[in-house]
């Protein structure tokens, strides 16, 4: 019986020809797509070699809300990746679906709208994180402390470049 649900789910995967990988779905929920952006949830994160306890740390993450990259999963353990590269792996719940963006490269304009011709609101610093509130083709709108805008999508990193996000 093991062995033809086996081969059913191996037939399923290949009919279905799945190029993203997709995580375990919990309470009948639709499964969640790997690799996927998350957000850290606390300020003191672990982050280690392997997935379990027993692994030693390879590092402490130290920004909430930073945006992470997962990029593997195994059972409740996480395989990351942040906007520098480092990779490691976290347990799930130190991640949350709340999504947010760093800024990278130069200083970064923040419009009113999604034009270079928009009011300007503010200029974000390399390295400071906001909330993703949407995304719609070349821009996002973010927000970080009481300042809400229009930034480039290709100016942050915390979503992918053909991603909407609503």
């Amino acid at each position: 019986m093991i062995a033809r649900a086996s081969l059913f789910a191996t037939l399923i995967a290949a009919v279905l020809g799945r190029s993203v990988a997709l995580a375990p779905a919990l309470d009948g929920a639709k499964p969640l797509p790997v690799p996927r952006f998350v957000s850290l949830r606390s300020d003191r994160i672990n982050l280690r070699v392997g997935p379990g306890r027993n692994y030693p740390i390879l590092w402490v993450l130290t920004k909430k809300d930073m945006p992470v990259e997962i990029i593997r999963q195994f059972a409740d353990w996480r395989m990351i990746e942040d906007w520098q590269g480092t990779r490691g792996w976290v347990q799930e719940r130190m991640v949350m679906a709340r999504r947010s963006v760093i800024v990278t490269g130069a200083i970064q304009p923040i419009f009113a709208s999604p034009s270079r011709s928009a009011a300007l609101v503010a200029r974000a610093e390399p390295g400071v994180v906001a909330q993703l509130l949407n995304c719609d083709g070349a821009w996002c709108r973010i927000e970080a402390g009481h300042i809400a805008g229009w930034v480039e999508k290709s100016e942050v990193w915390g979503v992918f470049p053909h991603e909407v996000v609503r």
